[in-house]
């Protein structure tokens, strides 16, 4: 709650985020009134008052300690969208949160008004999608939406039947880069066909966070457009809307709905593990990869990547390229299925055609050339000469293993 005074009049402003409204009210007079936080995005009548009032407009909104953002599984299955309703209703009504929807995380391209809408979230971010923790956190780093990763309880059956004795690996990669001091957690909305599971480790987590005020004013006038953060401030009718469209209803007013997107394909970096050592920008050839300002390996031009094509993934000395969308656990971001303690043979040795990794690789590689019209290179572009091939990296794991 915030109060001014102009002249003989006391306004006090009482932010209800939970509720999507901001409320004024005139104190010594009979005229209080509310407004909707969707007539303020719509109309933006902020812009009208004064630049003394505006500031004192900037409201600390300590009772909203977290935002829940639930991206939506790729087309419209049934029972995955049954379990993203059911949280996103019980969330609604939550004290202290606020949800809504966006599509599918991996399938947003970077002007989205989906990640617009993430990135100006301030405070502790909770994002729930149907990939593997490792995969949505630095898919959303890519994005620019980082935080410090919060630890969740809620684990997807694999992860939970793991060692729990067994030490988890180190990586020594070159880490994210300006990192807000927030925390941010990534939850597999695999791990669970009950929507009351979700819903107790987002109160867990709520019960156990420092709240952290935001500003109102920051929230509503910064990226994206008032009209595109519109949908997302509206979580009631977000989902009303969505589930009329899923019943079938051409009527819906798509200005409610997340915007569209389109299925994608492209590699997302794990700079937790990365070391930039650019045996990727050498080994694709299709213009994927490109170096940032501070001469770090980036994803440039995603859509270049050939959809299937894994490839640079298998090369990766550190295993720090993940396909969010490949059928094999090791190459979409399952954690602790290559390197480290636990080994995944299949992923090791190329899969089921029994050819190694890196042979698999430049298989792969060779095709999508031929398929561009262009000349199979073979293992002779890209690859660096290894001190050891992968039977003699194996045997090492196995040495370290303790039995």
């Amino acid at each position: 709650m915030f109060s001014f005074q102009t002249g003989p009049k006391q306004y006090v402003i009482t932010a209800l985020f939970s509720t999507t409204a901001v409320r004024i009210l005139r104190f010594g007079e009979s005229d209080d009134f509310e407004l909707r936080l969707s007539s303020v995005v719509r109309l933006n009548p902020v812009n009208k008052l004064s630049r003394s009032t505006q500031r004192l407009l900037k409201v600390s909104m300590s009772d909203s300690q977290l935002s829940v953002v639930i991206c939506q599984a790729q087309g419209r299955h049934p029972v995955r969208r049954a379990l993203e309703h059911e949280i996103t209703e019980v969330l609604i009504n939550e004290s202290n949160v606020h949800v809504t929807m966006v599509p599918h995380l991996y399938d947003m391209a970077q002007n989205h008004s989906g990640l617009e809408f993430m990135r100006s979230v301030p405070g502790t971010l909770i994002v729930f999608g149907w990939l593997y923790e490792r995969a949505t956190r630095w898919t959303l780093d890519r994005a620019g939406i980082r935080g410090i990763v919060g630890e969740t309880l809620l684990k997807a059956d694999e992860e939970d039947e793991e060692d729990e004795s067994t030490e988890s690996p180190e990586f020594n990669g070159i880490g994210s880069v300006d990192v807000p001091d927030r925390q941010l957690f990534c939850i597999d909305l695999r791990a669970s066909e009950d929507s009351q599971d979700f819903v107790q480790e987002i109160r867990r987590i709520k019960s156990e966070i420092d709240p952290q005020p935001f500003d109102l004013m920051q929230w509503i006038e910064g990226a994206p457009r008032a009209d595109q953060l519109q949908r997302y401030l509206q979580p009631n009718e977000m989902l009303a809307a969505v589930q009329a469209q899923d019943a079938g209803d051409t009527s819906v007013n798509r200005d409610l709905l997340p915007e569209d997107t389109r299925r994608r394909w492209y590699p997302v970096i794990d700079y937790s593990r990365c070391t930039n050592c650019m045996e990727c920008i050498d080994f694709c050839l299709f213009g994927v990869y490109g170096i940032d300002a501070l001469d770090r390996i980036l994803v440039e031009e995603q859509d270049n990547c050939k959809k299937g094509c894994p490839a640079c993934s298998r090369v990766c000395p550190e295993h720090a390229i993940v396909f969010p969308q490949h059928k094999t656990p090791a190459i979409a971001g399952a954690d602790g299925d290559v390197a480290g303690v636990k080994i995944d043979l299949s992923k090791l040795f190329g899969g089921e055609t029994g050819l190694s990794a890196v042979d698999q690789a430049v298989q792969e590689r060779d095709a999508e050339l031929i398929l561009d019209g262009r000349q199979a290179v073979g293992k002779s572009v890209g690859l660096k000469n290894r001190e050891h091939d992968e039977f003699d990296d194996l045997m090492n794991e196995f040495d370290a293993l303790e039995f």
